[in-house]
């Protein structure tokens, strides 16, 4: 059987679809990176936000045409959701809410044991080509109930893996990538819902301690995490430790409105602590990437609190951003609020925050041209290669002076 894979959405995601491939590798399937080789598609689905899942429903009509007796099988956050417009969806073979292996195995026709064991995401060599990065997932699910995310009633309550499990599969990724991304869906409380034997509970920042000892040549890299759940572990980590940790944070901020903020649930920081936070670390980090996600135009939002979000964006030494015009998801909280605005506000708002966050990242990397920084692959094109600096930026090189190292030092252009 020859598997064609397809993600949307997060990190998170791009993991799950990593072990999930690997799966079906195990039991004899050819992984291909044309559908038109395929006999079956797997495609990980995104319910972030409407256009995601658009997207997801357009992508998989297109294969149904493209491909002669081209079967899909759809899984993840979507899929958990689904009132049955995926499943009748043109050749979709199933719907699989989640991402259990075995439970997309047994979709395809392939046999499966009802769970599979670890260290079956550990083997995985990553099959990436050049890529040097690789995703580490450490929890799943999150116990907040932010009203505009479906994420959460789709992968459920926060679980952590345990620390030696992790441990074991950092080391076996390593020897295929120099860096590993740390993800889930809300990292920042890792460790929250187990205790060890001595009732102690492990944290993000001892986690990370860990790993660090027992894979000294990986970078690791934090994905997103909430700017007041970098405690002082992980900051010291980041100041101390450049070479393990990353210089990067992307840290949600949604709005710098606390009125929003308090009407999007997000009830464990308010702009101030938030702007602290990401001040003190910014004062003790030479470098530092940092990008935010920024939710514009939500239910009843006025001009004063977008331009709340605007000057606090302004005071703070953002790198990028990710701006996201407000979007009903059917199943959150957010869509029966009262004073929903028109479309008009709220794409003039996104347009002037994503103007923002560009000429931050413009600013940010003139700041950075000719100096050196420590590089990993990530990736190959048109006869270059891109390399990712420790502090989020893309360098390209020509593919004919690269020595096929996965790290190595640049130079900012």
């Amino acid at each position: 059987m020859n598997v064609y894979f397809h993600t949307f959405g997060c990190k998170a995601n791009q993991y799950d679809t990593e072990v999930v491939r690997q799966a079906f590798a195990d039991r004899g399937a050819v992984v291909v990176d044309d559908p038109a080789r395929a006999d079956l598609a797997v495609v990980n689905s995104c319910t972030v936000t409407h256009t995601s899942e658009a997207k997801l429903r357009t992508f998989v009509r297109r294969l149904a045409r493209g491909g002669q007796g081209l079967e899909t099988v759809v899984m993840g956050c979507a899929a958990a959701l689904d009132d049955g417009t995926i499943v009748a969806l043109p050749s979709v073979r199933a719907v699989v809410g989640g991402a259990d292996p075995g439970a997309v195995l047994r979709a395809a026709g392939l046999p499966a044991e009802a769970s599979l064991p670890f260290p079956l995401s550990a083997t995985r060599s990553g099959g990436q080509g050049v890529r040097s990065r690789g995703w580490l997932k450490i929890q799943d699910g999150c116990d907040e109930h932010c009203t505009f995310c479906a994420t959460t009633i789709a992968r459920g309550a926060n679980r952590s893996r345990p620390v030696a499990e992790i441990v074991a599969e950092a080391r076996l990724l390593a020897a295929h990538h120099a860096e590993l991304v740390l993800t889930g869906v809300h990292i920042g409380t890792y460790g929250r819902d187990r205790t060890s034997h001595d009732t102690r509970r492990t944290t993000l920042g001892e986690l990370l301690e860990a790993l660090v000892r027992a894979v000294p040549a990986v970078r690791f890299r934090l994905s997103s995490i909430e700017a007041t759940e970098v405690d002082d572990p992980i900051a010291r980590l980041l100041i101390e430790a450049p070479r393990h940790l990353a210089a990067h944070l992307h840290a949600p901020l949604q709005s710098g409105s606390d009125r929003v903020l308090h009407r999007m649930g997000r009830h464990w920081y308010t702009a101030a602590t938030y702007r602290k936070r990401i001040e003190w670390l910014a004062e003790r980090l030479p470098i530092l990437g940092l990008g935010a996600d920024l939710i514009t135009g939500f239910p009843a939002e006025t001009e004063a609190d977008h331009r709340a979000t605007v000057e606090l964006v302004r005071a703070l030494p953002f790198t990028y951003l990710h701006v996201f015009p407000f979007s009903v998801r059917p199943d959150a909280p957010a869509a029966r609020l009262r004073d929903q605005l028109p479309p008009a506000p709220i794409r003039d708002r996104a347009a002037e925050l994503r103007e923002l966050g560009e000429a931050k990242a413009t600013a940010y990397r003139a700041a950075r041209r000719g100096a050196r920084a420590d590089g990993v692959v990530s990736g190959r094109q048109g006869g270059k290669v891109e390399v990712l600096t420790e502090d989020y930026l893309s360098v390209y090189l020509p593919t004919a002076g690269w020595d096929l190292r996965p790290r190595f030092e640049v130079t900012v252009d």
